[in-house]
């Protein structure tokens, strides 16, 4: 029995701590690499019709189907961006900045998805593209409600 007038000894740290700033570092490369990823995805299934799933298989552009957009980039956006948040601040060891790199790339490329030509002219997102300007929200949406859960909730103490 340990007498209470007696000093606890503080165990040592664990081996892990010495490999916490790779793992934090590593986590956040990640994320800034899925941001990446997935925002190029989001813009190559912007023009998806219907019509697609079939004509792709032969060799045909995305959007040179017939048949209505399906909008499976706002879904990627909504979920993937979700995904990415938390992940950038589940493998930082609950570090809330860890979510702004990912949400700054992911957004700046798609405001220069949406302002920039290409050279033959073309905008990689136009301005009477209904899915393309839906996605910049739902997917800038998902990072923001991220970063508010985070605000409400308390972070666990380390």
């Amino acid at each position: 029995m340990i007498d209470s007038r007696e000093e606890v000894q503080p165990e040592a740290p664990p081996a892990r701590r010495s490999w916490e700033p790779i793992i934090v570092a590593g986590g956040l490369v990640v994320a800034i690499l899925a941001a990446f990823f997935s925002g190029v995805l989001e813009l190559f299934l912007t023009p998806l019709r219907w019509g697609d799933l079939t004509t792709i298989w032969r060799g045909s552009a995305i959007g040179s189907g017939h048949g209505p957009l399906l909008g499976l980039s706002i879904l990627l956006a909504a979920v993937g961006n979700y995904a990415i948040a938390w992940f950038a601040v589940s493998t930082t060891g609950g570090r809330r900045w860890a979510l702004g790199p990912p949400w700054a790339l992911w957004t700046l490329m798609m405001l220069l998805a949406a302002g920039v030509r290409t050279h033959e002219g073309d905008y990689l997102l136009a301005g009477n593209d209904w899915i393309g300007l839906a996605m910049i929200l739902v997917g800038s949406l998902a990072f923001a409600v991220y970063s508010y859960r985070m605000i409400l909730q308390r972070l666990p103490k380390q």
